[in-house]
């Protein structure tokens, strides 16, 4: 009997061990999440960062690098020195942004091209001029073997003439000719339904996303901006 009673109190001595730093390090995180929460941030991941008592965060603005205490926040880019200067930064938002991607593979709009060599995922608006611009060169982007898939960025915001224009869209029977139209300047008939796009704008505000169009590659880095067809497959075959 004294033997179980000894063996069940190890055991608990272990389990506090054990748990102990877990509980500390979600008492960390949640300081962390509070302090980011008065500044208009909401996180989404916390980890190491290479700099020892400066976390990574990763937050609906994008990825920032805060104290253990949350009391001081950098924003910027982390390069490993030592590592041919390694953007640490970008390659934490392309993971982000390829998550991002695959969660909604399902709400975009595609235009397959069909001997596919890459697929890039492009934040588009349907009243943005240099989306309008790469959309009149989608067959271009095709034939080289760039399949293009669509997800929505609002630039108005998400009470704006913008969003309407691609809740439209989005919500038509035939998406693909709705988002032709739209960017041709034809008139697309006003519709409403269910659909990600506000979904889609967090995650572009979450991933780096400033204006449209905004283009990642296979890698999950990002081109901001419009890049014509024979200069994106340079980039692409450079990868």
């Amino acid at each position: 009997m004294n033997f179980i009673r000894t063996f069940g109190l190890a055991a608990v001595c272990i389990a506090g061990l054990v748990s102990t730093p877990a509980v500390a390090e979600d008492a960390e995180h949640a300081a962390i999440s509070l302090k980011l929460a008065s500044i208009g941030l909401s996180l989404s991941q916390v980890s190491d960062s290479k700099i020892p008592g400066l976390k990574e965060v990763v937050t609906n603005r994008g990825v920032f690098y805060v104290s253990v205490d949350g009391k001081y926040l950098v924003a910027g880019r982390m390069f490993d020195i030592e590592n041919g200067m390694e953007n640490l930064t970008d390659k934490s938002l392309s993971k982000l942004r390829l998550d991002g991607i695959s969660e909604f593979k399902d709400s975009m709009i595609t235009f397959p091209a069909e001997k596919e060599k890459h697929k890039i995922t492009v934040f588009t608006d349907t009243t943005c001029g240099y989306c309008k611009k790469l959309h009149g060169q989608i067959d271009d982007y095709n034939k080289l073997g760039i399949t293009v898939q669509y997800l929505a960025f609002p630039r108005g915001g998400l009470y704006s003439r913008s969003f309407d224009s691609l809740q439209s869209v989005w919500c038509s029977v035939d998406q693909k000719q709705a988002m032709s139209d739209a960017k041709s300047g034809d008139t697309v008939k006003s519709e409403a339904c269910a659909n990600n796009i506000a979904k889609h704008y967090a995650l572009g505000q979450a991933a780096g996303v400033t204006g449209t169009p905004a283009i990642i590659l296979d890698d999950g880095s990002l081109i901001s901006g419009y890049k014509p067809p024979q200069a994106l497959i340079k980039d692409l075959n450079a990868k």
